[in-house]
């Protein structure tokens, strides 16, 4: 097997297919140059339950480097009727956490020293080609031919599995696809206090809904990316930035910094705590972009490279990982290579256009100029509130996706 891309899905499927896979060899091509610091890179990702689950079995969770989600307030930004919000806590679903927040950088180190080591324990059967991108896949008769630049001989597998891809602007048009519109500007910022009487919001992530579209605080750790970081002072917190305008009429790129911070303390509400610091932003655009199916011939896609969604509800990466337990669950089971393909075909089927015509629903909604959206995203959030079986299982589907 070909696996492309050694970030967390495709090392994640390399180092559980090489467990219960034992028959099978396994070649992970990435581009990234041996000698990259990988544990440097700031990029803050964010993982569900059952994402972190999959990662401990993996034997790779870096624990300390993560902070936990133990609730998350989702609500509207005024004016909307009754100020309607949703809060789902750990304590109601029988868990420590609902999932956990770090550093890209401190979770693809210790997978990429896993698989190392794997790779040193069994280097006739598993391999890591760093400093290695693939030109092309392409499915000839029952092999896979992967060809690296330069021209030369192409390396040939039974399977390749893609996933690396990258974000939406650089990403070829796939079968379904949508431009939103709309730009994610993304850091971190330092909060202090909270709304008085409010409970302690440690640990806590919000997601707002407001007229521009999203925006969420995610709980960092003080030690970010893994690496040891000068901790806030008593009574302040780090929290992941993820704030989505109109592209078209998008208030945040023309501001100087402070008009920032003092634009983005009136999107979340008063028991977030006030936000005292505001990193440099990066932006992004965002879209729509999923391929009909996750197998073509001998090449599966699974993660970004089958799947890039909007950032609504947080859902890409863990999306990547279940495609990976599963393509393996499948080859592990199946008897031969294409029923094992077939398989995973329909039984990722329903998790993956469940999330997908729910994020598109979602971010579609913020451009629709149809008077009442956001009455009727009020109207939502409260049946939810109000709804506890509703509530359980819509935080169920965000922990362990679709089962």
């Amino acid at each position: 097997m070909a696996v492309i891309g050694a970030g967390p899905v495709g090392l994640a499927l390399a180092l559980h297919g090489a467990r219960l896979l034992p028959e099978a060899s396994f070649t992970v091509y990435d581009a990234r140059a041996a000698g990259r610091d990988v544990a440097a890179d700031p990029r803050t990702l964010a993982l569900a339950l059952g994402s972190m689950m999959f990662l401990q079995r993996l034997g790779c969770w870096p624990a300390a480097a993560a902070a936990p989600i133990t609730s998350v307030h989702v609500s509207q930004a005024p004016p909307s009727p009754g100020q309607p919000e949703v809060l789902i806590e750990a304590r109601e679903m029988a868990v420590k956490q609902l999932g956990a927040v770090l550093g890209y950088g401190a979770l693809v180190a210790p997978m990429q020293q896993a698989w190392e080591a794997a790779c040193a324990a069994e280097p006739a059967r598993l391999s890591l080609r760093l400093g290695a991108p693939v030109a092309s896949v392409a499915t000839v008769g029952a092999e896979v031919a992967v060809q690296l630049p330069g021209g030369g001989a192409a390396q040939h597998h039974d399977l390749a599995v893609v996933a690396e891809g990258g974000v939406f602007a650089e990403q070829a048009k796939k079968g379904v696809a949508r431009d939103y519109r709309q730009t994610a500007w993304v850091g971190s910022v330092v909060l202090e206090g909270r709304d008085p009487g409010a409970a302690d919001v440690r640990g806590r992530a919000y997601e707002r809904f407001t007229r521009q579209g999203p925006a969420a605080l995610l709980p960092l750790p003080d030690a970010g990316g893994g690496r040891r970081t000068a901790a806030p002072s008593e009574g302040r917190r780090r929290a992941a930035l993820v704030w989505c305008v109109n592209a078209d009429d998008d208030p945040v790129r023309p501001l100087a910094p402070a008009q920032r911070l003092a634009l983005l303390n009136t999107v979340f509400p008063a028991e977030a705590g006030r936000i005292v610091e505001l990193s440099a932003l990066k932006d992004f655009a965002l879209g729509l972009n999923a391929e009909r199916t996750l197998v073509q011939g001998r090449v599966v896609r699974i993660g970004n490279a089958a799947q890039t969604l909007h950032p609504v509800a947080g859902q890409g990466l863990n999306l990547g990982l279940r495609d990976a337990h599963a393509l393996v669950a499948a080859l592990r089971d199946a008897d031969d290579l294409e029923r094992a393909l077939k398989r995973v075909e329909w039984q990722r089927a329903p998790d993956r256009w469940t999330m997908i015509a729910a994020t598109d629903f979602l971010a579609r909604s913020f451009t629709w100029g149809a008077p009442g959206m956001g009455t009727l995203r009020a109207a939502g959030l409260a049946a939810v509130q109000r709804l506890p079986l509703l509530k359980d299982a819509l935080a169920r589907r965000m922990m362990f996706g679709a089962r």
